[in-house]
């Protein structure tokens, strides 16, 4: 095969081999080349044909005619060697017919494409090549690296090198890979590259999702100080009505009432378990501090940052934190605060469009289901 991947320049005039577009009709005048393979088996072809079908053969069709020992007679020889003689044949039969069966692609996938590459033909190449990464395997996949490093076929390439990423340790066992280490070493630190390269890419995107769901907890829990604070839950209910005395019946009956157990409980149960922690803490005000309050007094300023009405807002200490971050420049320019508020809002945003998807994705859903019950389908 390597001699068969020595470069061909091609010009692209066109000198009168492409006159006939119908292939189908040269079955009927004499061939005027014969194309010999390793095996001196000798394939009659037209010239018309071979070079309309590649860019390669039609330069090779205008220089003066050379004869080969052993092929006498007025007809032009294109020797093709370092493939089998088999695979020459379904080539120049992919030339006049445009069709290869699935045996022949199980059989010469690989040196059909580098037939199609040294001789430019298009069509052939991309579907060896789609072939050829079909039928990788952890025993071919190095060979196959190299023959597509060789015809340019990117595909092939990446294709290949995946699955030496992902089988690496059965692959370093094999004939292939021990060839690559004492002959090829520059493509070896290729292929430890790619591989370093996509272990940092899995790491990144762990830690890329592990900080979105982060962020996602945290935007959770801004929705849930502020339904506590509001409407309450099953443990808190909102200062304004719960914990006034002077409330009526009927206000603290409302309260009662809106005080079940939300969607996200989980998170609003830990929440409210804090903000009852908060509420009776004595340590709260000590030089080391309690951890808990402190966590809840970050979630407070969180919510304060965020909130963009803390005139009317009923979450404790919003209005606070507002105009402590106006006064306080160090608090106001905290770069790692503001990235983390920013984040946060993006991923209230990201939710809020998800849910309302969700609940547009539902509706339909339910709209379908109730057109088939009223026409019976």
């Amino acid at each position: 095969m390597e001699a068969l991947l020595n470069p061909i320049t091609a010009t692209k005039e066109d000198d009168g081999y492409s006159l006939i577009t119908d292939k189908g009709s040269y079955d009927l005048t004499a061939s005027d080349v014969e194309v010999v393979t390793s095996g001196n088996r000798r394939i009659p072809a037209h010239s018309g044909v071979l070079a309309s079908a590649s860019p390669v053969l039609m330069n090779i069709m205008k220089k003066p005619v050379r004869r080969y020992r052993g092929c006498g007679g007025s007809k032009r020889v294109i020797k093709i060697s370092g493939v089998p003689c088999d695979a020459v044949s379904v080539f120049i039969s992919f030339l006049y017919s445009s069709s290869l069966t699935e045996d022949d692609m199980e059989l010469y996938g690989i040196h059909l494409l580098a037939l199609s590459h040294v001789y430019m033909v298009t069509d052939l190449k991309q579907r060896c090549s789609k072939g050829v990464v079909q039928r990788l395997t952890v025993e071919n996949v190095v060979d196959v690296l190299q023959l597509g490093r060789l015809c340019d076929a990117p595909d092939v390439c990446l294709r290949s090198m995946r699955l030496i990423q992902s089988k690496f340790k059965t692959v370093e066992q094999t004939e292939g890979w021990k060839f690559l280490q004492e002959h090829d070493p520059f493509l070896e630190l290729d292929i430890l590259q790619f591989i370093d390269d996509a272990e940092s890419r899995k790491k990144r995107r762990r830690r890329h999702r592990k900080e979105q769901n982060l962020y996602m907890q945290l935007s959770e829990a801004m929705e849930c100080i502020e339904h506590i604070c509001t409407q309450g839950c099953t443990l808190v209910g909102p200062s304004n009505v719960v914990d006034n005395k002077k409330s009526t019946a009927v206000e603290k009956s409302t309260a009662v009432e809106k005080s079940m157990p939300c969607k996200a409980f989980s998170t609003c149960y830990g929440l409210q378990l804090l903000i009852r922690h908060f509420a009776v803490c004595k340590r709260r005000s000590n030089e080391k501090g309690c951890l808990r309050c402190k966590r809840m007094l970050q979630l407070l300023r969180l919510h304060s940052s965020i909130c963009d009405q803390p005139e009317s807002c009923c979450v404790p200490l919003c209005r606070q934190y507002k105009i402590r971050g106006e006064k306080d420049k160090k608090m106001g320019e905290d770069t790692k605060w503001k990235l983390l508020v920013r984040r946060v809002v993006s991923a209230k945003a990201i939710s809020s469009l998800c849910q309302s998807k969700k609940n547009k994705c539902e509706g339909e859903a339910q709209g379908l289901i109730r057109l088939r019950e009223k026409f019976d389908l």
